[in-house]
């Protein structure tokens, strides 16, 4: 891995290095955060790493393998491109990055392009089919690597709109969790990247220069909802800083009592007992709010075994 550094003065190369240090520092100890608070990778494990060519999935990668190096346990990666055929797709990139980094991969080439055309009318999205063929391409994969993990490069920005997304458009309170079992029940899914923002993440890849590949299965095709949904946020992080990260806390902060599922509380079965209750009626107390602060502030948070 490489930093490239613009040709300027030496007091700008030491700052941008330094910035970048810091910010790869920042990265590396989320990724190491997520992983200990989940228990997404363990000893003996072999994760498959789904790489798209994108940002976010060579950011994982990039992190995954340093974190091989210097973990106090012992797991293998096997990085994983999913060719779909798309017309003009540099099919060469991918190997011969792979192969300058050392790493065991393989590439799968399935003309999962064709089938959307096929099935999908001009005009309208492909995303969901597009995203299910994939799934079930990959899971395949895994069984016949033999992997225990599948890494996937979902970050918090993507699990955030997630949230919005079935709030908004499907009646549900549901995101992305960092860690699931896999729809066929034989493997185990983790997002290694869920306590990493996309602005960390950007500037990383920027940074480290890595040959990005975009999606463009139907010219760069974007999900309109989840765009709108990404745009509200970001105008939330302009005008309100802080309120993102607000949001995010609130995700793993949950009180099934004061929520409406009669499934996941047993609303049915509450009682006076004459003994006041951890999380009684509180309704009518101020509530409480933490100071507001920026991204950047990430630096506080706690550093794991698997992170320097």
């Amino acid at each position: 891995m490489s930093l490239h550094i613009n040709s300027a003065a030496p007091a700008t190369q030491t700052k941008q290095k330094y910035s970048f240090n810091k910010l790869q520092k920042r990265i590396r100890r989320n990724v190491g955060k997520a992983i200990d608070d989940f228990g997404m990778i363990e000893d003996g494990d072999k994760v498959m790493v789904c790489l798209s060519g994108g940002k976010d999935s060579y950011t994982m990668l990039d992190v995954l393998m340093y974190l091989q190096r210097i973990a106090p346990i012992s797991f293998d990666i096997v990085a994983v491109n999913l060719d779909q055929k798309q017309p003009g797709f540099p099919e060469h990139i991918l190997p011969e990055y792979l192969q300058s980094l050392g790493v065991d991969f393989r590439i799968v080439e399935e003309d999962t392009y064709s089938i959307v055309k096929d099935k999908i009318p001009e005009g309208k999205t492909t995303c969901s089919l597009c995203s299910r063929l994939r799934r079930g391409i990959l899971y395949r994969t895994a069984t016949e690597l033999g992997a225990t993990k599948i890494a996937l490069g979902h970050h918090r920005d993507d699990m955030l709109e997630t949230l919005f997304l079935n709030m908004f458009h499907g009646g549900k309170l549901k995101s992305m969790p960092p860690k699931l079992v896999s729809d066929d029940g034989k493997h185990v899914v983790i997002r290694p990247l869920a306590y990493c923002t996309e602005r960390d993440i950007e500037k990383y890849a920027t940074a480290v220069e890595f040959p990005i590949i975009p999606c463009n299965l139907c010219g760069s095709q974007e999900n309109l909802q989840r765009q709108n949904i990404k745009m509200m946020l970001q105008d939330w992080n302009k005008r309100f800083p802080g309120r993102i990260e607000s949001m995010f806390r609130a995700m793993q902060n949950v009180t099934p009592s004061h929520l409406v599922d009669k499934n996941l509380h047993d609303f049915k079965a509450i009682k006076a007992t004459g003994e006041a209750q951890p999380e009684g009626d509180i309704a009518f107390d101020a509530p409480e709010f933490e100071p507001e602060s920026r991204p950047d502030t990430a630096d506080s948070i706690n550093i794991v075994n698997l992170t320097e």
